[in-house]
């Protein structure tokens, strides 16, 4: 079975970005996440659409 969600910290290192610019994306409006507790998880499928989207608006 895949996994439906990453940690902040699978975030930073798919991303290839710093664990605190990993916690400063997750915290902006409109990225996907989703609490449970303190935790802060990311579901890939909500992740990957929104990777999508921002690559569209960088390229107008």
């Amino acid at each position: 079975m895949e996994k439906t969600t990453i940690s902040v910290a699978e975030l930073s290192i798919q991303m290839g970005i710093s664990l605190p610019k990993a916690y400063e994306l997750v915290k902006q409006p409109g990225f996907p996440t989703i609490r449970v507790g303190a935790r802060i998880l990311i579901p890939v499928d909500a992740f990957n659409r929104w990777l999508e989207e921002q690559s569209k608006h960088s390229t107008d």
